[in-house]
């Protein structure tokens, strides 16, 4: 058994021993993205395990080991943590536990503080928590983001917005019911080998495997009548993981419509982005904000090509990080940063432009910056854009799923009447 140590603020410390013997569990946070961070992370000599529990009844394991004003997402991961290492049959003295950390002024950003917490009530304090984050923040000798698989990860959030895109365009109008989970799942398992390789950097490897990807979307037997489209905005979280928002894509698609949600990536370019805006306004490391808007630069150069492959291909494509930050323009400042901040309103701005003026924006109760970038937004939206049809799910251990349903129901209700409305005039 590997020996713990403890830096000098008493943090358990995940060390190179226990790299070789520890199994890392990852939360489920963006369901077409995350199994690819693992296959990265596997590939790099991690021994890493996605959860996939998706029964909201975690919850309440989170509840008893942290504070019940805390947000539903920590509550969530939280829960989905203790509960695995409960019941998972594995050894508890060789499980090790990781978290994305952004350093905001979020909630969120406390999420390891309270995980800790967490497991010392639980009696599991021996257990490492490790800080996934750019920053530099809590390094631990057994586990670095090295360049190759800062890489991987990278390729990771880009196929995972790829693969998201492709079937939200494809499986609602699917002729034969499944084929577009079936070719995922393939796809899937294909992409477990693709991480393997051991370069730096695989420009035309992921370029041809993307092409690929896009071929064989594209060959798909679809029924391309038109459906009413839905975006999906909200709080990091509970926008993307079907434990966090009730399986809202799975209930949307039952509707009938087309469900848009905005690319993760951009969320990684607006927080680097922010940083890079501090910097500038406020004052730090000039160095670092070259790293930045340098990183920014590459980034979109490689999404960029991706976009240009879909769109040749006939489909629709997100809009550059660029241009979806100029949309806010009369709406919010770019200095509103906290949480998903002027973010949010900018997807919202997009989607409406981009017909998907039905939206559901996700929160979890007293999510301060969402109930101003969000909810504090749709008058100021409703009037520049009389047609948009926009409605807020609280996601809480208080809130009603029926009462979220149905307001769900009642907004694509709306959304069919005037998808109806709008194709016979």
């Amino acid at each position: 058994m590997a020996e713990l140590k403890y830096d000098d603020n008493g943090r358990l410390i995940f060390t190179e021993e226990m790299r070789k013997e520890y199994t890392i569990l990852v939360p489920q946070m963006a369901p077409f993205h995350f199994e690819y961070l693992v296959d990265a992370f596997n590939s790099e000599g991690y021994n890493a395990e996605l959860l996939r529990t998706t029964d909201y009844e975690l919850i309440h394991e989170g509840m008893k080991y942290s504070h019940n004003d805390i947000c539903v997402p920590a509550m969530l991961v939280i829960g989905q943590f203790i509960d695995a290492i409960k019941k998972k049959g594995i050894d508890k003295h060789k499980v090790a536990l990781i978290i994305t950390q952004t350093g905001g002024g979020c909630r969120a950003s406390n999420y390891i503080a309270l995980l800790r917490k967490a497991l010392k009530k639980a009696q599991l304090d021996f257990v490492p928590v490790i800080s996934l984050n750019a920053n530099g923040f809590e390094e631990n000798p057994g586990f670095k983001l090295s360049p190759r698989l800062f890489h991987k990860l990278h390729e990771g959030i880009v196929f995972g917005d790829l693969m998201m895109g492709l079937v939200h365009q494809t499986r609602p109008y699917e002729k034969e019911k499944g084929a577009v989970n079936a070719l995922k799942a393939t796809i899937d398992e294909e992409l477990k080998e693709y991480f393997n390789h051991r370069k730096l950097f695989t420009w035309k490897k992921s370029k041809k495997r993307i092409q690929d990807i896009i071929r064989r979307f594209s060959a798909l037997d679809l029924d391309k009548t038109p459906k009413p489209k839905v975006g999906i905005v909200g709080e990091i979280y509970v926008k993307f993981s079907p434990l966090g928002n009730n399986h809202l894509e799975e209930t949307l698609e039952k509707e009938g419509v087309q469900v848009v949600v905005p690319p993760l990536y951009d969320f990684f370019l607006y927080s680097f982005d922010s940083r890079a805006h501090d910097i500038r306004r406020y004052g730090g490391p000039r160095k670092e904000r070259l790293v930045l808007k340098a990183l920014l630069w590459y980034i979109e150069v490689r999404r960029g090509k991706v976009r240009k492959l879909m769109r040749k291909a006939g489909f629709e494509t997100p809009i550059s990080y660029k241009a979806l930050k100029s949309l806010i323009d009369g709406f919010i400042d770019v200095g509103t940063h906290t949480g998903e901040g002027w973010l949010l309103t900018a997807e919202m701005v997009d989607l409406i432009k981009h017909d998907a003026p039905n939206i559901v924006c996700t929160q979890p109760f007293g999510c301060l910056p969402n109930h101003i970038a969000g909810k504090g937004m749709f008058k100021k939206l409703k009037k520049r854009f009389p047609h948009s049809n926009i409605v807020a799910i609280d996601y809480d251990t208080s809130a009603s799923e029926i009462n979220q349903v149905n307001r769900i129901n009642l907004m694509v209700s709306n959304a069919f009447r005037n998808f109806e409305k709008g194709n016979s005039q």
